[in-house]
């Protein structure tokens, strides 16, 4: 037994569901991982991350081998357990609302299975009350008294894909609980891999941290592509500019682009301001201005067209990249598939290429032949050594329109346009 917690269950064992298993059970503790995707169980028991993360593999197969880490979607199987720590999406409905249906099953589920005493950990991100609300529905559920029968926490992951395993250990992490007790209980038990700093304080404050730290973040890009749209009027270079007002002490302008994607940034400003009585001006209209990249992208493509004279209706466009962010295969919320059903019904074919994401081109060759135009829509390490020499000989008509700020030098032959590259 370690840290008095013996056995734990993560439920969800998707991008921060699985890693954080994989942590503990690599730690000394035994893991049941619950997921209701079997195809997901199956894999990850035959030591095969359905993910794609640096390390991952090597440190699930350890995970596996040393009898730590299971996974099942058998609710039979994660009863009477130490600890319950939830890992579920809390995406948002079409009207922008939040959709916490994933979290009340979790949550349902963890109430079935509980025993007095357990500790549950809420990793999810979710609007601010949400702790409160979901340990009043266990309450109810189990008859069990929060902060005496059972300890609740909002313990909210603050990693970036790429680098998990690395942040998971050095990242300061933030217990929010429901008591005092329930927040130290937590954060004893994630010392066993955190070296970072360790925060206690109530579970609401926690939630408005994890969703003011997003919000920071997606207002400051809204910012910059805001001086992208600038820097098109005034013929010059945004980048350039950026990185010379960046020079002052107390300036740190983001990067402008195609669009804001992910599981976080796109969400997040709207479950802070969910459960307020009154609206918020600027939140809300950095989210317009970070939703309105994709079709911005969409009307350089199509100036560009129109400079050279080819018909929309015929073009072939090549979009490079449909994760949200480079060296990923994570394509939630991806800018790069909202461009895509801007252009689609306006030109003749989009081909796709992403070599992280299956189902796309097999190569770039493949993409781009006899295309019209090529749009960079993710910033993948492969896509900063094409051969655009080479490339251009196999294509129908040379465009290509750089959303992620990928090509430093616009290639010969080619008409270039790119987000925040005004210059005449």
């Amino acid at each position: 037994m370690k840290n008095g917690a013996e056995e734990i269950v993560v439920i969800g064992l998707g991008y921060i569901g699985l890693p954080t298993a994989i942590m503990f059970a690599n730690s000394g503790y035994r893991v049941m991982g619950y997921e209701i995707r079997e195809e997901v169980v199956e894999k990850i028991n035959s030591g095969k991350a359905h993910i794609v993360e640096p390390e991952i593999d090597e440190l699930l197969t350890e995970a596996i081998k040393s009898g730590n880490l299971r996974a099942t979607s058998n609710p039979e199987d994660i009863a009477g357990k130490d600890v319950y720590i939830i890992c579920v999406q809390t995406p948002l409905k079409e009207d922008k609302t939040p959709d916490l249906s994933y979290l009340e099953k979790a949550v349902k589920t963890v109430a079935k299975a509980m025993k007095p005493g357990s500790l549950i950990v809420i990793e999810s991100t979710v609007p601010p009350l949400t702790t409160v609300r979901m340990a009043r529905l266990i309450e109810e559920l189990t008859g069990f008294k929060a902060g005496e029968d059972f300890y609740m926490v909002h313990a909210p992951e603050r990693v970036m894909p790429g680098r998990i395993f690395k942040e998971l250990v050095y990242n300061s992490r933030i217990f929010g609980g429901i008591t005092p007790e329930s927040a130290e209980k937590a954060e004893k038990l994630y010392r066993a891999f955190v070296k970072g700093q360790t925060f206690k304080t109530s579970s609401t404050v926690s939630e408005v941290v994890k969703l003011m730290e997003n919000t920071f973040r997606d207002v400051n890009i809204a910012l910059a592509n805001e001086f992208a749209f600038l820097a098109h009027q005034y013929g010059i270079n945004v980048f350039e500019a950026i990185e010379l007002a960046n020079t002052h002490p107390r300036v740190k302008i983001h990067a402008p682009g195609i669009g804001v994607g992910g599981h976080c940034l796109p969400k997040d400003p709207h479950l802070l301001i969910w459960p307020a009585k009154e609206g918020f001006g600027l939140i809300k209209l950095a989210r317009e201005i970070n939703d309105s990249m994709p079709l911005f992208t969409k009307d350089l493509l199509f100036s560009a067209l129109k400079e050279l004279n080819v018909p929309p209706e015929d073009a072939v466009i090549a979009v490079l990249g449909l994760a949200y962010k480079g060296d990923s295969d994570d394509t939630r919320n991806s800018p790069a598939l909202a461009f895509i059903e801007e252009v689609e019904g306006d030109v003749k074919e989009v081909r796709t290429y992403d070599p992280f994401v299956p189902g796309t081109s097999g190569s770039v060759e493949e993409a781009v032949e006899n295309a019209d135009a090529v749009v960079i829509a993710t910033d993948h390490s492969e896509f900063k050594n094409i051969d655009w020499e080479r490339l251009g000989k196999l294509m129908r008509t040379r465009i290509l329109i750089d959303g992620r700020h990928v090509v430093e030098n616009p290639p010969r032959g080619f008409l270039f346009k790119g987000v925040g590259r005004g210059e005449y």
